[in-house]
């Protein structure tokens, strides 16, 4: 993205998305009680609380009775139309891993099968967006934890921690390719969780072929463990190779959270938090909430004077619902430089 001159300044910067991560996947009811919700209604409420809060994207994972992540289709087209009905304007992004959480102790947390991945096209009511990783990379999720941020939880248990401690992401060429296939295909846009610039750069090769054709938004995933770092510079890096069409959020973990949103807030980027990410406020006294963390991050942005997006301008921006024609059409929509054509060089010109 070009950050020239005036940048930083409100008038120049879109209104704030703020994405919840409620749901948890990777802890379990008793790590956080009051917090992390099990029955359906608890869950639907849940997205309700963060709507009101502020956010106006909400990260989807569902749990059944027992408290385990729920692999089963039928719960997701559950909590889905309940969200609808209670915040119909809300955008409902579905994490694309289903649920990774490890289903005995000490198995290892891994993603469901590329088959089942693909039926996240199939739910009814479908989401607005499913979150898409690429290329296959280590996701050590804990790499960045200090020892205080498990103390008293179900990370305490070493066959658990070695089981998120060795997670890897399954996201070959083949399948990113057919998943945001059949993604298009049911109206439903590919939120990409970019790690690195290589994920970005394969993201860009994926639209400059014509495999995708839509709106680029997409995920700074900055947790460290085969992710990104959460560092200025990493960012910095990242974003010079984005064009200024599109869509990009920040997501870190644990302490990291709040500092990464607050520089993407200064920055014009837009925001996630929650309790997938992160249990304890600053200074580890005590947790807190997913809607507490929307209201500091609300506070954050009122105080640089930026607004926070209403649910309609989420989506206008989001650009939900809109596919492309053509590549060129996709490219140019988004700020990317054409695809050479002839003599030129790279693709240093943009369109006459």
């Amino acid at each position: 993205m070009n950050f020239l001159d005036g940048h930083l300044f409100p008038e120049n910067q879109q209104p704030l998305i703020i994405t919840a991560a409620p749901y948890a996947p990777s802890w379990v009811p008793s790590d956080f009680p009051e917090e992390i919700p099990v029955t359906m209604e608890e869950q639907i409420q849940k997205a309700v609380d963060c709507y009101n809060a502020g956010a106006t994207v909400l990260h989807l994972h569902v749990r059944e009775l027992d408290g385990k992540g729920s692999k089963r289709l039928s719960k997701f087209n559950e909590l889905i139309a309940g969200v609808r009905a209670r915040v119909p304007e809300m955008i409902i992004q579905v994490g694309g891993s289903i649920s990774f959480a490890p289903e005995t102790e000490g198995a290892a947390a891994k993603w469901l099968s590329d088959d089942t991945r693909h039926m996240l096209a199939e739910l009814d009511p479908k989401p607005d967006q499913v979150t898409v990783t690429v290329n296959t990379s280590q996701m050590n999720v804990l790499e960045q934890f200090d020892h205080r941020d498990i103390v008293g939880s179900s990370m305490e248990d070493p066959a658990v921690f070695n089981a998120y401690k060795e997670m890897t992401v399954p996201a070959q060429p083949g399948w990113v390719e057919e998943h945001v296939r059949r993604l298009t295909a049911a109206g439903i846009q590919s939120a990409f969780q970019c790690y690195n610039v290589n994920s970005f750069e394969s993201v860009e090769r994926l639209m400059r072929r014509g495999i995708y054709k839509g709106p680029l938004v997409m995920n700074w995933v900055a947790i460290g463990g085969g992710m990104d770092s959460p560092t200025v510079y990493s960012l910095a890096n990242f974003m010079r190779g984005v064009p200024d069409g599109a869509v990009v959020t920040v997501e870190s973990s644990v302490l990291n959270v709040l500092p990464v949103n607050t520089i993407g807030i200064a920055m014009g980027l837009h925001v996630r938090c929650g309790t997938e990410d992160n249990l304890w406020n600053q200074t580890r006294t005590k947790k807190i909430g997913t809607a507490a963390q929307i209201e500091q991050l609300v506070r954050i942005s009122r105080e640089l004077s930026r607004p926070i997006a209403t649910a309609k301008e989420a989506r206008e921006m989001c650009k939900i619902g809109v596919f492309y024609d053509t590549v060129e059409e996709s490219l140019e929509a988004n700020g990317f430089a054409p695809n050479r054509n002839g003599g030129r060089q790279g693709f240093l010109q943009k369109a006459a």
